[in-house]
């Protein structure tokens, strides 16, 4: 299959939503958006060897996770994602009905979401799989939830368990971006940020940019499956600490709203459970153990070198 045979299956497949005056085929997308309201944009690359093994993947699921990392970070903040482009390096020797799933990955959970596919760009090489996703929202409710608003006395609440993704879940989430939505509607979100980097990593991006500490509680923590039954000599803990691609939320509310939300635990008809994880300080960054012992929080999560 050649590019120009690729791109013109693509544009077959494609479906545009309201927002889209003009899809895949020109220089440009074209889309509709009205006059003075915020535009979010994300974006974020995958690469074959740090990302995921497309061998053992497949092309489907890698297509899959590179819309949903996206999705996620549209979620962080309780937008509402509307287009994207796509840019993908295919390997030399592809086999096309791995080019064609590649882009059902995409598609997919894209149009689960009501995300139109309005174009991007594709090449060919003689390394491994790259592809970029760009993605277009716009806010909901009170406006883009960001890291910043988060204060000493706040509440810290995760969507889901944490720990494992290696196992397969960083390819297979669902992105919380229906959970953000109902939240904003309920609560006032003070500062959120979806775990990519590990929950202390991402909770240190969160307290930097409030200008506060935190204090996270141990025995609080939700854990999935796949760290409690780990044996690479890791706690469950610490994989709940460090691994990162967890791709839940992570956010901070008053205490009232806290109460509330745990009370009427407001997302499980959505099949996510909310926990408890912190309380927001004015300095400093600690773990509590469930037996009283306050330890620094350990400095874990993942970190791209070059």
């Amino acid at each position: 299959m050649t590019e120009l045979d690729y791109i013109a299956w693509i544009r077959q497949q494609t479906c545009l939503g309201d927002h889209v005056l003009l899809g895949p085929g020109d220089d440009c997308a074209a889309l509709t958006w009205p006059s003075g309201q915020p535009v979010l944009i994300t974006t974020d690359m995958l690469l074959e060897g740090s990302c995921f093994r497309l061998a053992e993947a497949g092309p489907y699921r890698v297509g899959r996770k590179a819309m949903a990392v996206n999705l996620s970070d549209v979620a962080a903040m309780a937008g509402r994602p509307i287009a994207a482009v796509v840019s993908v390096g295919l390997p030399r020797g592809l086999e096309a009905t791995a080019a064609q799933q590649l882009y059902r990955g995409l598609r997919d959970l894209a149009d689960a979401f009501s995300t139109a596919l309005v174009g991007g760009d594709t090449n060919s090489w003689t390394g491994g799989l790259v592809i970029s996703v760009t993605l277009l929202g716009e806010p909901t409710g009170r406006g883009p939830v960001t890291r910043r608003g988060a204060e000493p006395g706040d509440w810290l609440f995760v969507t889901g368990p944490l720990g494992g993704s290696i196992a397969g879940r960083h390819l297979d989430f669902t992105p919380r971006i229906f959970e953000a939505q109902r939240l904003h509607q309920l609560v006032h979100l003070k500062a959120m940020i979806d775990l990519s980097d590990g929950l202390a990593a991402d909770l240190r991006h969160l307290c930097a940019e409030s200008g506060c500490g935190a204090r996270l509680l141990a025995g609080q923590i939700p854990l999935t499956a796949a760290a409690q039954t780990a044996t690479d000599g890791q706690t469950p803990l610490d994989h709940a600490l460090g691994d990162g691609e967890d791709f839940e939320l992570l956010f901070a509310v008053s205490p009232a709203d806290g109460a509330m939300l745990l009370a009427q635990q407001p997302l499980r008809p959505l099949g996510c459970e909310l926990s408890h994880v912190g309380v927001c300080l004015p300095q400093g960054l600690e773990l509590q153990h469930p037996e009283g012992q306050l330890v620094p929080l350990p400095e874990t999560g993942y970190v791209h070198r070059w």
